[in-house]
């Protein structure tokens, strides 16, 4: 069984290989396969500079926050599943993604930001929301009270948001319509050369944890039967997720669903052993966000779609579905 798995692994990472080459070709200047080595390496002529450029400078940085951003999201879709017991659980539970769009929104319209001070309020706001929801709810036995914690959060986070929208000017508010869509069009090498560091550090962080969010499977008491403490085991995992997924909405914006679809595909596929789970849902969660920002990039090409409406598209179904099969169980 564990061969199966492995081979299972092995061609989901071929499949991100081949997927990845593909889709940097992808886009309104299309690059064939063939010229990609060649402009990354070699000498080029006058009329290939601008392919070249559009490779390197846009195409590149973006498939690649596209891989990251998918794996984020994953591995938190994981962890929250398996801290909640539940598999429709995802991370904006705890109130990251709306402590996030509330630190954006207040850098929009309190002090008419760009990027620079947009990223660092809303990394602040999910990780001010994940702090409140954890000092709330472990005043509560078991997850239940970080749930109702989290849902307290989002809407009196919306509520805010709410009122600032309605003080916004009309710039202000194109700003936060297409920042809450969600996008990976602020992709750059400046960007990832903070963003992959941090993530690979959490990443591993995380999946060195699979025996945990096994015994989590079991029940609160099994945890700590089997030498896990409960207490420091949960806050571990919310701060991981809060310091993993806050950075990433501070970048990109909402982008939903991939947090709930992929870990429950890979689950359906592979079981719920966390060993295994971890590193596909990674993969998977690569897999899935590279070719939603393509088909964004491409179907009206040469405008593009906001890569969080089409991963909401997606994921909305989906979710009636598992709220369907989870009732009829």
């Amino acid at each position: 069984m564990s061969y199966s798995k492995t081979s299972f692994l092995i061609l989901l990472s071929v499949l991100l290989l081949l997927s990845t080459l593909w889709v940097t070709g992808q886009g309104a200047v299309h690059i064939p396969w063939s010229d990609i080595p060649h402009l990354l390496i070699g000498e080029v002529s006058a009329q290939e500079q601008v392919f070249q450029k559009v490779l390197i400078d846009i195409r590149l940085p973006r498939v690649i926050l596209s891989l990251v951003a998918g794996a984020i999201l994953a591995i938190a879709g994981v962890i929250m599943q398996a801290l909640f017991r539940n598999p429709l659980a995802e991370p904006g539970l705890m109130g990251v993604s709306a402590g996030a769009s509330l630190g954006a929104v207040v850098a929009i319209v309190l002090f008419g930001a760009g990027l620079s001070l947009i990223a660092p309020l809303a990394f602040l706001g999910s990780l001010g929301a994940t702090m409140i929801a954890y000092l709330v709810g472990k005043r509560f036995g078991g997850s239940a009270g970080l749930l109702l914690a989290g849902v307290a959060i989002n809407a009196i986070s919306v509520s805010i948001i709410g009122i600032l929208t309605y003080m916004a000017n009309d710039a202000q508010l194109r700003d936060l319509t297409f920042w809450s869509m969600g996008s990976l069009a602020t992709g750059s090498w400046m960007i990832l050369s903070f963003l992959i560091p941090w993530t690979l550090f959490w990443l591993i962080s995380l999946m060195l944890q699979w025996r945990a969010l096994n015994a989590l499977l079991l029940g609160d008491r099994e945890v700590n039967h089997l030498g896990f403490s409960l207490k420091a085991l949960r806050r571990r995992l919310i701060m991981s997720v809060a310091l993993l997924v806050g950075p990433l909405v501070a970048i990109t914006g909402g982008i939903g669903f991939i947090g709930l679809i992929v870990p429950h595909i890979m689950r359906l596929l592979l079981g719920a052993n966390h060993k295994y789970l971890i590193p596909a849902s990674i993969l998977g969660g690569a897999l899935l966000l590279s070719l939603s920002d393509t088909v964004a990039r491409t179907l009206v090409a040469p405008a593009e779609l906001p890569v969080g409406l089409l991963t909401s598209l997606l994921g909305g179904p989906f979710f009636l579905y598992l709220l369907l099969r989870e009732r009829h169980r």
